[in-house]
């Protein structure tokens, strides 16, 4: 009887637990339905946003955030072109020193109290003037202050009239335009940046297609549409298709894989190295079984990563490494396996670093002419015999990493070892190893370098000895590179520019201050459902035409 008792209570609770299954999924389908109904976008952001204010778009979780709200005069479409935005025509005059550009009249900020009524206004050129000024304005301190050091001439950010705006030079310089379309360049209010202050941070105002709605910091952002914004699509429908941007802050990748396979997220950027082999081939293909339940996306990014080598001397001796000897930087280049290290470590995510620094993508075409170096142990052991290079324990080259990096290091490390060369990894935070670069205190060390703008000179000004730690970490000093260098800012002819910039990069591998390892790939996984989203180069969120299906 007690049994038979035990049966039933049994079967009840199975029962309510099928109910309650049912209950939740059902649930899950109809929060699903409601939020494809109201074309929500939602992403997470695992290294959190640390403010929405573009004078500060220093990395991508802000600069995602930041291309929502805002615009910028000129922008970069999907095949590394500049092209208008709030500016609809520019003319350069006949020396390259002067920009003139011409502002749409029909671009409006996002309401705000900060204006009189109405609480919307008009953007005009002054408001250009008064965003770039403050981008160099040292009370602001900036981290984007050194797009115009040396560049700008005093007073060189004009009004001429509400909807003309003028730029000069100190001296041409041609990637003026990819500087403009960054997220640093975007244009505020006056009114709205003096009304809050420092706390303009997590008050955002600009006339992009998304506006400020809600912000609970590491917990969730909401951004809605903006039903006033000025750009329409080809046929003439207003965008953005979406109604909101939802932002999530799961800092654990396991949490942000679960949401995504739950449909509570419209994409993910990359995935976790633990996932990697349950989603990926090690061909970068998406296993059978997740085929038709999400969509790969891949695409060429600017990033470069890379290892950088001490070339300063202000290391004391005894702490100074056979690096220092160029023939040993050479071996080390030829010592490293980079396709299985991208097979094996990157399931075929990127492009084994086999020319030159600069990645593919650009119109400078640097990878198909810059002649690099492939995995060659036989010549790498060649080179250390004629350096006369002897391992020494005591003193063995320690590659100083950041721990998600770690076990590529390591791969590295055993690498080396196989040639003759005694390495050994050091895991560092990253705000460690960021001062131990900017203080020359790093002889070998793990880096990556994404373009700030889309043209070669973004690379190789890496390498200008005029130019401090960021960005020449690795402390290069080449006096026929700073020559060629200075010459490229120069000229004028875009073939000619191109070909000094694959000079340059020969230069640097020739020289071998850096050990490239792979040119990135941008890599989205993506719900079926989810449409008009694709990757660029540049690895910038674009939402203005996607929508859910």
């Amino acid at each position: 009887m007690i049994f038979g008792l035990m049966n039933i209570s049994r079967n009840k609770f199975t029962i309510t637990v099928v109910v309650l299954a049912i209950t939740f999924f059902a649930g899950i389908a109809c929060k699903n339905k409601l939020i494809e109904e109201q074309q929500i976008f939602t992403y997470n952001e695992s290294s959190d946003i640390a403010t929405l204010d573009p004078a500060f778009a220093k990395n991508q979780s802000i600069m995602w955030a930041v291309h929502q709200l805002y615009n910028t005069l000129v922008e970069v479409d999907s095949n590394l072109q500049i092209v208008p935005s709030l500016a609809k025509k520019w003319e350069i005059s006949n020396d390259k020193l002067t920009y003139t550009f011409y502002l749409r009249d029909s671009v409006f900020f996002h309401e705000n109290d900060a204006f009189a009524y109405p609480t919307q206004r008009r953007l005009t050129a002054a408001d250009v003037v008064y965003s770039y000024n403050r981008i160099v304005d040292k009370q602001v301190a900036s981290s984007g202050a050194w797009i115009f050091n040396n560049r700008v001439a005093p007073n060189g950010f004009k009004a001429i009239n509400d909807t003309v705006f003028q730029l000069t030079l100190l001296k041409p310089f041609f990637p003026i335009l990819g500087i403009l379309s960054t997220q640093y360049c975007s244009i505020v209010p006056r009114e709205v940046v003096e009304k809050y202050g420092k706390d303009f941070r997590r008050n955002p105002c600009g006339s992009g297609p998304f506006k400020f709605k809600y912000w609970d910091e590491g917990q969730a952002l909401v951004l809605h549409k903006n039903v006033k914004y000025w750009e329409k699509d080809k046929v003439g429908k207003q965008l953005p298709y979406l109604n909101a941007i939802s932002i999530r802050f799961f800092g654990n990748k396991a949490t942000e894989f679960l949401q995504f396979r739950q449909g509570k997220l419209s994409f993910m950027n990359d995935i976790d190295a633990s996932f990697k082999d349950e989603v990926l081939t090690k061909a970068g293909q998406l296993r059978p079984k997740w085929n038709g339940l999400i969509s790969l996306k891949k695409n060429s990014y600017l990033n470069v990563e890379y290892f950088g080598i001490l070339m300063d001397s202000v290391l004391p001796q005894n702490k100074q490494l056979a690096t220092n000897n160029l023939l040993v930087r050479q071996a080390i280049n030829y010592a490293i396996d980079k396709r299985k290290l991208m097979m094996y470590m990157r399931n075929s995510i990127g492009i084994a670093a086999e020319a030159g620094f600069v990645p593919s993508g650009l119109p400078s075409n640097n990878t198909k002419v810059v002649q690099g170096y492939n995995y060659n142990p036989t010549k790498a052991i060649a080179l250390l015999q004629q350096a006369n290079y002897k391992p020494n324990l005591q003193n063995p080259i320690q590659i100083i990493t950041i721990p998600i990096y770690a076990d590529l290091a390591s791969f590295v490390a055993k690498q080396l070892e196989e040639v003759g060369i005694i390495a050994m990894v050091d895991v560092v935070q990253k705000s460690v190893l960021l001062e131990k670069t900017s203080t020359a205190s790093a002889p070998f060390f793990r880096g990556s370098w994404i373009a700030d703008y889309p043209d070669a000179e973004n690379y190789m000004a890496m390498f200008y000895s005029k130019n401090p730690a960021p960005p020449n970490y690795t402390r290069y000093k080449n006096a026929a590179f700073d020559k060629m260098y200075e010459q490229a800012l120069q000229t004028t002819n875009d073939s000619l520019r191109y070909q000094l910039y694959q000079q340059l990069d020969q230069l640097v591998i020739n020289d071998a201050p850096i050990v490239p390892l792979w040119y990135d790939e941008v890599i989205h996984f993506v719900q079926p459902n989810i449409k008009g989203f694709t990757p660029n180069a540049l690895n910038l969120l674009e939402l203005r035409r996607a929508y859910i299906e």
